[in-house]
């Protein structure tokens, strides 16, 4: 089992979902950063309970190169959509699309299945093939 299922374990046995991993540095800081979700919600005290049980198995398995910063969050509202599970999961929200062409695609997300996604923009409803998307992000309208 690699360390992103063993993460992805002791995450599900406390009630949430894996949503990323993500590896990253941020002023001169390499963060390990574990992002998860839930229909509940997530609070700080849920995402310190993941610190805590991913945190003995980091010490084993160090991601890169031992030297990080764990940080356990949430997605937030307005967050990247990476994989198919995210998109279906994002369906009624609305979306930033960019394609491999560099057209913008923005509304709301009318249906995810496992080939494609449906947006509802200004001009019309969008298919797009997920073979065909370079970036995508919720984003909320203030």
């Amino acid at each position: 089992m690699n360390l992103e299922e063993q993460i992805k374990l002791i995450v599900e046995n406390n009630g949430l979902k894996l949503y990323d991993i993500v590896t990253t540095k941020e002023h001169d800081r390499n963060i390990f950063r574990v992002i998860v979700t839930s229909k509940d919600g997530v609070n700080l005290d849920k995402c310190a309970d993941i610190s805590r049980l991913i945190s003995p198995l980091l010490d084993i398995e160090a991601p890169m190169n031992g030297i990080y910063n764990l940080e356990v969050s949430s997605p937030g509202i307005e967050r990247k959509l990476k994989k198919k599970e995210h998109f279906i999961a994002s369906v009624g929200e609305l979306v930033k699309i960019k394609n491999y062409e560099t057209e913008i695609f923005k509304g709301e997300l009318l249906n995810a299945d496992n080939e494609k996604v449906v947006v509802k923009t200004e001009f019309g409803e969008e298919e797009i093939s997920y073979d065909n998307i370079l970036s995508a992000a919720t984003y909320f309208e203030w």
